[in-house]
């Protein structure tokens, strides 16, 4: 079980909220131990949290305790980016294994964001080694009826969207991706159950990230794992 123990705090979010209305370095600068306090402490006390149940679901799992390998980062990448503010106001914890961080696969994650935080699963097509590309696809568009089944088994509780790409830009599709049609053109999914800030600061929050966790781990499989059978 996860250790019922705070990790994120009424304070991640101001700090998220603040810095969506002051999003530039010399704010970033001013506000540098508020940082450490607010998000990277509180994120890695719900990786130490997190860590035992998502390895225990896929012993693959790589745990570095790294920015990039289980912890996004708050600087934004605006080379070639519209958005130019040079910080994103959401941090994530991520799950996968060495293979999906290197190359793009399945991940499982907890995010928190300016509003509240959402925990659930990932997938995005980022080349012909990521695990879209080697299995997901594929199966996506033979198996809309195991799709249709995990839509109803979760569809109540958990949102689903995807994207696809068209002219290089990235469109976003509400629902489940079911037909073989929608999943030639996919090229990322995202199932995830969204928490306001009040749930995520409780005790049990990380207890309630493990259960989604193990709700959306047949679609984690699916798009990622050779192993996974109807």
């Amino acid at each position: 079980m996860a250790a019922k123990t705070k990790a994120l705090t009424a304070k991640t979010f101001q700090f998220l909220r603040e810095l969506g209305r002051n999003n530039n370095k010399l704010w970033m600068d001013a506000n540098r131990e508020r940082y450490q306090a607010c998000i990277v402490q509180p994120f890695r006390a719900l990786l130490e949290q997190l860590a035992p149940a998502a390895t225990k679901l896929d012993p693959n799992i790589y745990v570095t305790g790294r920015s990039g390998d289980n912890f996004s980062r708050i600087n934004r990448d605006i080379r070639f980016a519209r958005d130019k503010t040079p910080y994103k106001t959401q941090m994530y914890v991520l799950f996968r294994t060495q293979q999906a961080r290197q190359n793009g696969g399945a991940t499982l994650y907890v995010g928190a964001s300016t509003d509240g935080a959402t925990a659930g699963f990932r997938n995005y097509f980022e080349g012909k080694e990521s695990g879209l590309a080697r299995v997901g696809i594929s199966r996506g568009k033979q198996h809309g009826k195991w799709l249709e089944k995990q839509r109803k088994r979760l569809g109540r509780k958990y949102e689903s969207y995807w994207y696809s790409s068209e002219k290089n830009d990235w469109i976003k599709h509400s629902g489940w991706p079911i037909t073989p049609e929608e999943w030639k053109r996919l090229k990322a999914w995202i199932v995830r159950r969204k928490f306001p800030a009040a749930s995520a600061t409780r005790p049990n929050f990380a207890g309630e990230a493990t259960k989604v966790f193990r709700d959306v781990l047949p679609l984690y499989q699916f798009t990622e794992s050779a192993k996974w059978k109807p």
